[in-house]
């Protein structure tokens, strides 16, 4: 079988890799020279903890099982089991833990909670105050702006001339069964295509969907110079329960009730999660933004606010901020669903909308599409 990926971001390239997994080959189309939106834009979490219950656990589960194999047979991936801790400060925080705890899937999730002194064992650079701290070891974390870059590496050597990256090429037009034109006229043939365009939506994506159930979502990040010491795990702040839907409870609708966020978290959607990089800077992010269109400038103040509460959990200032960024992603309306998947003619599929599951899910979610699609 001869399979078409359109999109070089990990959805995409994970679509790729199940491919060449199952003997076929593969052509990737790429309108960049290389990925430079999500895929890219992230903070490279394998983020188990927070996901609701049923299909989207039960997918990021799977995808962390992929991701650890993918890992070992990619070392460039950095895929490290890294787990998280959210640091906990307050009676309804540690009411939120509590409630997770008691969810029938938490053992799946292999959470625990912590005193302080027992979240310092696992992750010492966490100097600052706070009581307790919900410990999820299913987390983990991969390197964001390389992880394209060595799967299709590994892509190229493990497929024997089975795979081809094509890149600087938009594809413009189906133009017959599983066959699609690109932008410098050349028709590309297969026996099925796989559109994983991420959030861009328009164009081609719109003139074969233009009813699509996704929405585009914007979000702030940063990254510091090197720490200096390992932050052996993520880091989220409790503000994050308030954004994740495996986190609902009535202690939840107290915390919400009786704890407000900051100003500046609340207008911006703000919550903290914190990865260090391989070279031992940091990761900090994020907002949300849903109003269209999006501001094109990135704003001073969300950086301060968490830049701040990074600083507390740490127990020292952060180290110099050297990069700021915006990002992109697409999001079904309908954020209880993992992933929008349509046929949108015959022999193409369309596979977008994951939002910020994108990373965390990517595998399971291709190794679905192969499945449905009898690869």
């Amino acid at each position: 079988m001869r399979v078409i990926v359109v999109g070089g971001g990990v959805v995409g390239t994970m679509h790729a890799w199940q491919a060449v997994e199952r003997g076929h080959e593969v052509v990737q189309i790429e309108r960049e020279a290389e990925a430079r939106g999500a895929s890219l834009r992230n903070f490279g979490q394998i983020w188990v903890s927070g996901r609701a219950g049923g299909e989207e656990l039960d997918t990021a589960l799977r995808a962390r099982e992929l991701w650890e194999r993918i890992g070992a047979e990619v070392p460039g991936l950095g895929f490290r089991a890294n787990g998280s801790l959210t640091p906990l400060r307050t009676p309804r925080e540690l009411a939120v833990a509590e409630a997770a705890l008691a969810r029938p899937d938490a053992a799946a999730r292999s959470y625990a909670l912590l005193t302080a002194a027992e979240a310092r064992e696992i992750n010492p650079a966490l100097r600052g105050a706070f009581e307790a701290a919900l410990w999820c070891a299913r987390d983990a974390a991969v390197e964001p702006r390389t992880a394209q870059l060595h799967l299709r590496e590994a892509l190229r050597t493990r497929a024997a001339g089975r795979y081809t990256f094509l890149a600087g090429r938009e594809v413009r037009e189906v133009v017959g069964a599983a066959a699609v034109r690109d932008d410098h006229g050349d028709v590309h043939r297969a026996d099925a295509v796989v559109l994983a365009t991420g959030a861009w939506l328009s164009g081609l994506v719109r003139e074969l969907a233009p009813d699509l159930p996704v929405r585009r979502v914007r979000l702030q990040m940063m990254q510091t110079d090197p720490l200096g010491e390992p932050l052996t795990t993520s880091v989220a702040d409790a503000d994050s329960f308030r954004y994740y839907p495996a986190y609902e409870s009535p202690a939840l609708d107290a915390l919400n009730a009786g704890q407000e966020q900051a100003p500046i978290a609340a207008a911006h959607k703000m919550q903290l999660l914190m990865v260090q990089r391989r070279d031992g800077g940091l990761t900090i992010g994020d907002t949300h933004e849903y109003e269209h269109p999006f501001a094109f400038d990135t704003l001073e103040d969300p950086y301060e606010h968490v830049a701040a509460v990074a600083g507390s959990f740490l127990g020292r200032p952060l180290p110099r901020i050297r990069h700021r960024w915006a990002g992109v992603y697409a999001q079904c309306t309908d954020t209880t669903r993992v992933v929008h998947r349509q046929q949108v003619a015959d022999g193409v599929w369309l596979v977008t909308g994951p939002g910020g599951r994108g990373m965390t899910c990517s595998p399971a979610i291709a190794e679905t599409t192969a499945n449905e699609l009898g690869w």
